[in-house]
């Protein structure tokens, strides 16, 4: 109870803090929210995406789940993406993954994980995608991160398949997508650089949803 407690204890020292430089800060924050960038990450513990970037409440919307995906069939992230792309009109869409990450690592060990089975074969699909690049790879650990990364990749690729995101980046070149991780040995952040207009243009005979007229790609 001692840790539960603390966290009531460290918010009243944070209202105290944050109305002794602004007494509006509350009443200001109340009145909506406008931030730039939409972050998809892991639902790990050590893995705070306002702490590691230096965001302030209202800069970022957040939404995480294990192993930061973008399933298809996922109501929550892709209602997420909606509402953050149409609605909030961030400018960017970050997803990302981080190293020695436990849902990276689960969906690479040949067990039966239960109700875990349909959410870490995104995961193992995308080991089956890049099998042949991963087995060659003797390392384990390294074999472990690149998969992390190449996790990032597929999932900022599964972004730019909806059609939220190709409407409105096809009318006005935003949000753009990013792909990071974070590596929790150094605690920095490191830019995977997706070329996503190569990627959407490779994809798009397949997956063009949001066709608009005269758009030259």
């Amino acid at each position: 109870m001692k840790l539960y407690n603390q966290i009531f204890e460290n918010n009243q020292k944070w209202v105290e803090t944050k109305l002794e430089v602004a007494p509006g800060y509350f009443q200001d924050l109340s009145k909506g929210q406008n931030p730039e960038i939409l972050y998809i990450g892991c639902s790990d513990s050590r893995v705070s995406a306002e702490e590691m970037t230096g965001s302030a409440p209202g800069e970022m919307f957040v939404h995480r789940n294990i192993a930061n995906l973008v399933p298809n069939n996922d109501n929550s992230s892709a209602s997420v993406l909606e509402y953050a792309i149409n609605h909030l009109k961030v400018r960017h869409v970050v997803v990302c993954g981080h190293y020695f990450c436990g849902g990276v690592k689960a969906a690479m060990q040949a067990q039966d994980l239960g109700i875990l089975n349909p959410w870490l074969r995104n995961i193992r699909d995308v080991f089956r995608t890049h099998k042949t690049e991963l087995n060659a790879i003797k390392d384990e650990e390294a074999r472990y991160k690149r998969l992390v990364e190449l996790n990032v990749q597929e999932q900022c690729i599964n972004v730019i398949k909806m059609a939220c995101w190709q409407k409105r980046f096809l009318t006005e070149g935003f949000p753009t997508v990013h792909g990071w991780v974070f590596d929790i040995e150094s605690g920095k952040l490191i830019d995977l650089k997706i070329d996503v207009p190569t990627i959407l243009k490779g994809i798009q005979e397949i997956y063009d949803l949001g066709t608009v007229a005269g758009t030259d790609l």
